[in-house]
């Protein structure tokens, strides 16, 4: 082995991979030199990978080790000779510990949480896990449940809004609650850049530890939104200042108990939000003269402690008092629609999504920058779907800086997310276990997998959903690495199993008892076409428009009427539907059909798109695309409530519901 090929494994790259049509595959050489310097590892020559290599071989002493409750670990190196655990709760408990050539074994923890075990002068926290996450018949016990999935942006109101926000969403809860509904899944709530309308992709945030402001219900600060007559499309590039306009309204008229309310939040969010309002109040100034991300901004204002930023927070207090009020208002919205969510009969109540990733020139890159991978943009390998591979742009968690920080970045992000919740979906939870890093500036296919610490992370999630009372769902969509699902499993997250991808060796659907019942059954998800658009080849459509040409048309469609006959065949198979296959333009019977079909399944959850139970057309993203089409910006036709008494609708529901309790 070379002494680059020796540097690349200790630095986590893995040199060998498979990719998604079970062909070998190796990084290049120049490749991995470009990955191992951006991850602080010289590597352009052999002197450089030798001290390269000492310096990752030199034994380091992290203060911070996960486990598993009512399980024995260890502790290497020499450790010390009085020993004492301190639980978090600030009682000392004894434990049993044996001396071996490596350090110590310590025996079987009892109690989950994050304790301290003090060595002499030395003191680790130690984070012990309970088996697995909170399930699903911890909420529901007597039932199979099933939810909708929303994008909160796209939901509308009895009064005309530009745009879905929390108070949309928590009467969207009730509305489906009323129907049945124990959960509701929604689209990523992380923080955006309020300064720049242009940047509305939930998945491309500025940071995840906050939400986005403008989901804020400026009524519940004694505010409110101006009427707007909106179109099927959000119109962001003038509905953003139109909406900033209002919380700014709400922010000046604010009574003197929200003010303590705003101040008590603030002095709880302690350091992380005050860097989080600062940055947005630097990013709305320098957006103004053209910068983008931080990385624009002059040199002086990269640190967020020092003296140029101290200087601007002094003479800009009252615009970060501004966003730190919205950062409030929009956590306070968040948790009433959840508790509107519980009180209206759901045994969950909101799911939220966590995005994969960051944006590099974001509140997070800029305020905690030692969290993350630098030089390095996440995305993924050549496939079918995308043979040039993918960049997406976005940072990530640096596997050695996890450790080195005791996982705090990572443990912030999952309370972030689950804090005002019932449950959380894992984007790309295959990420938990390798990410594919690309170095900037070069193309996808030139990038490699970077493992991740999976078991501390799976014991962390584990831990903080069941401080929270919260299940996990980890999206296992794509190339899945070997061992991965069973590890999620033993762990309590569900895995997401869509329609269109449960297929046997031969192509058939599978039918409906086939499916996986530790899963969550889904039509689709934000990504692939809804029931109806794929029954009438909208999706095809698409692709004719972006370019495809005239013989890859004729065969997709040729391939989709054969998909359609598998489909169907699949519904009457499962006694889910009867008769003679639709029209391809009959997109509402076959959304009746898919909607029972995934409810018929023994998953002990069920999740089903907005635009499913309405039987849409159109998707609401679609993958490879930016502007090209109509991304994040599709509106539902109307309130959730109108639209589930549709006698149309209401019969879909009530089907699946039936198909849930039997």
């Amino acid at each position: 082995m070379t002494p680059l090929y020796r540097l690349a494994i200790a630095a986590g790259l893995q040199i060998d991979w498979e990719d998604a049509a079970g062909k070998a595959q190796r990084v290049s050489d120049n490749s991995l030199r470009r990955i191992l310097i951006a991850l602080g590892h010289p590597a352009e020559t052999d002197v450089d990978i030798e001290r390269s290599l000492t310096a990752i071989e030199m034994p380091h002493g992290h203060d911070f080790i996960t486990a598993d409750v009512g399980e024995s670990f260890s502790i290497p190196g020499d450790t010390g000779r009085e020993i004492e655990l301190e639980l978090e709760d600030g009682y000392a408990s004894p434990v049993s510990v044996s001396r071996t050539a490596q350090g110590l074994r310590i025996g079987p923890i009892m109690v989950p949480g994050y304790h301290r075990l003090h060595l002499g002068g030395r003191t680790i926290t130690l984070a012990i896990a309970p088996e697995r996450c909170p399930a699903i018949s911890d909420f529901a016990p007597d039932r199979r449940a099933w939810g909708a999935a929303v994008q909160v942006p796209a939901l509308r109101d009895e009064q005309p809004r530009a745009f879905g926000d929390f108070a949309s969403l928590a009467s969207s809860a009730r509305a489906f609650a009323s129907k049945g509904a124990d959960a509701m899944a929604i689209s990523p709530t992380h923080a955006l850049f309020p300064a720049d309308p242009s940047r509305f992709s939930p998945y491309a945030p500025s940071s995840r530890l906050f939400h986005n402001i403008l989901f804020g219900d400026p009524a519940l600060a004694g505010g409110e939104i101006p009427p707007t007559v909106g179109g099927d499309l959000i119109d962001w590039e003038a509905a953003v200042p139109e909406r900033l306009a209002a919380l700014r309204t709400a922010f000046a008229g604010r009574s003197e108990a929200i003010g303590r309310a705003v101040f008590d939040y603030r002095k709880r969010s302690g350091r992380a939000l005050e860097r989080h309002a600062t940055f947005d109040a630097l990013h709305t100034h320098f957006f103004a003269q053209g910068s983008r991300g931080w990385q624009d901004w002059p040199s002086a204002y990269h640190d967020p402690d020092g003296e140029a930023v101290a200087a601007f927070a002094r003479d800009h207090a009252h615009e970060i008092d501004f966003y730190a009020f919205a950062q409030w208002l929009a956590e306070e919205s968040l948790q009433r629609a959840q508790s509107s969510a519980r009180d209206a009969g759901m045994a969950i109540g909101l799911i939220s999504d966590l995005a994969v990733g960051m944006d590099g020139g974001g509140s997070h890159a800029w305020s905690r920058p030692e969290d993350l991978l630098t030089g390095l943009s996440i995305g993924a390998p050549p496939d079918p779907l995308g043979p040039q591979g993918q960049d997406w742009g976005i940072a990530g968690f640096a596997p050695d800086a996890l450790r080195r920080t005791g996982f705090r970045g990572f443990i912030d992000t999952l309370r972030a997310a689950i804090g005002s919740t019932g449950g959380i979906r894992i984007d790309h939870v295959l990420g938990l276990s390798r990410l594919w890093v690309v170095p900037h500036g070069a193309r996808s296919a030139e990038g490699a997998y970077l493992t991740m610490p999976l078991d501390d992370m799976l014991r962390l999630i584990a831990l903080e959903a069941t401080r929270a009372n919260a299940i996990v769902i980890g999206e296992d969509l794509g190339t899945v690495p070997e061992g991965l699902r069973p590890k999620l499993a033993r762990r309590g997250l569900m895995g997401m199993r869509v329609l269109w991808f449960e297929r046997d060796e031969d192509g058939a659907f599978l039918a409906p008892d086939r499916w996986q019942a530790d899963a969550v059954a889904m039509t689709g998800t934000h990504d692939t076409p809804t029931a109806a658009g794929w029954w009438q080849g909208r999706d095809i459509d698409w692709r004719d428009k972006l370019g495809a040409t005239q013989a890859d048309s004729a065969k997709a469609r040729e391939d989709r009427a054969d998909e359609r006959d598998r489909l169907w065949q699949a519904f009457s198979d499962a006694d889910i539907a009867e008769g003679s296959e639709p029209e391809p333009t009959d997109g509402a019977v076959v959304a009746n059909a898919a909607l029972a079909f995934v409810g018929a399944t023994p998953c002990k959850l069920a999740i089903v798109p907005l635009e499913d139970v309405a039987a849409l057309v159109e998707q609401p993203n679609l993958p490879g695309t930016t502007d090209e089409h109509p991304n994040w910006r599709r509106r539902a036709p109307q309130p959730a409530a109108m639209l589930l008494n549709r006698p149309d609708i209401a019969a879909r529901v009530e089907r699946l519901n039936k198909e849930r309790r039997t």
